[in-house]
């Protein structure tokens, strides 16, 4: 649900709006696609020169005012957008964000990190984490947030975004993407058009052979523990191109594809990107 507040030359009004699939107009602001829910996004549009913030922190439009707006798996239940014009007129919006029931398992065992010596793993694992940092920063221009998302793979899915295993009462990460169990090899496509911003020719710790595809925006897919990629970083990819294939690489209990995605730091749910798997 979406509350707006839009302050224009000294008034006010409030009024209630529907969340998902709607076309909202708040005075200046349009939003014609979106969710405003954990692990959901929702596009707008502003006028041309108008400066964006979602929470005090400044968004980047497109030549036509258009933007996008995320929030985590656990966003808190309202976030403030700002649109404010040249000439000072300005128009708050106050966004509802709907709260989610995560799956969470009780695992009776204890928590077993990677079989690789400690201070070993924690040298490695920083230089990983620091080439995933980099590529979530890249910046590439690319217009395939605006299109609609496919599934790059279709099959079983056996891992949902935002579920969580507890072992033995120690909490474990919660799950950041979704899976799909397919054959080793099996290939997997562009959800929608991007940069490849990090190919893991060497396999993760973890993730195996990683790829990473920037959408633009802020926007970015990942794919975990491929068999091989199909594409190098700088390519720029199509929906539907073949970018990798299925494998169990990095830490995996078998073949499946973990297609994860994120918005700066927030970790979102790609079936709210892609819809239920038809």
């Amino acid at each position: 649900m979406i509350t707006r507040r839009v302050v224009l030359g000294g008034l006010a009004s409030l009024a209630p709006a529907a969340a998902y699939g709607f076309s909202l107009d708040v005075g200046p602001i349009t939003f014609p696609r979106g969710e405003t829910t954990q692990g959901g996004w929702a596009q707008g549009q502003a006028p041309k020169g108008w400066q964006i913030a979602l929470d005090g922190a400044a968004l980047t439009t497109d030549p036509l005012g258009r933007f996008l707006i995320a929030f985590d798996r656990d966003a808190g239940p309202v976030a403030k957008l700002t649109a404010s014009a040249p000439g000072g007129t300005q128009a708050v919006l106050g966004l509802d964000i709907a709260p989610r029931a995560w799956r969470i398992e009780q695992i009776n065992a204890p928590f077993r990190p990677p079989a690789i010596p400690e201070g070993e793993y924690a040298r490695i694992r920083a230089e990983e984490v620091a080439r995933i940092d980099a590529a979530r920063r890249a910046g590439a221009l690319s217009e395939g947030w605006q299109q609609q998302f496919i599934w790059p793979v279709k099959g079983r899915i056996s891992g949902l975004f935002g579920s969580q295993r507890v072992y033995r009462g120690t909490p474990g990460a919660y799950h950041s993407g979704s899976d799909v169990a397919m054959p080793a090899g099996t290939p997997y496509l562009a959800p929608a058009d991007g940069v490849v911003v990090l190919a893991a020719e060497k396999p993760f710790t973890l993730e195996g052979h990683l790829l990473m595809i920037d959408h633009g925006m802020g926007l970015v897919s990942a794919f975990l523990h491929s068999s091989a990629l199909l594409v190098r970083e700088g390519e720029r990819v199509s929906q539907t191109q073949p970018i990798g294939k299925v494998g169990m690489t990095g830490r995996a209990t078998g073949p499946h594809l973990h297609w994860g995605m994120r918005w700066r730091e927030a970790r979102l749910d790609p079936m709210l990107f892609a819809g239920p798997m038809t």
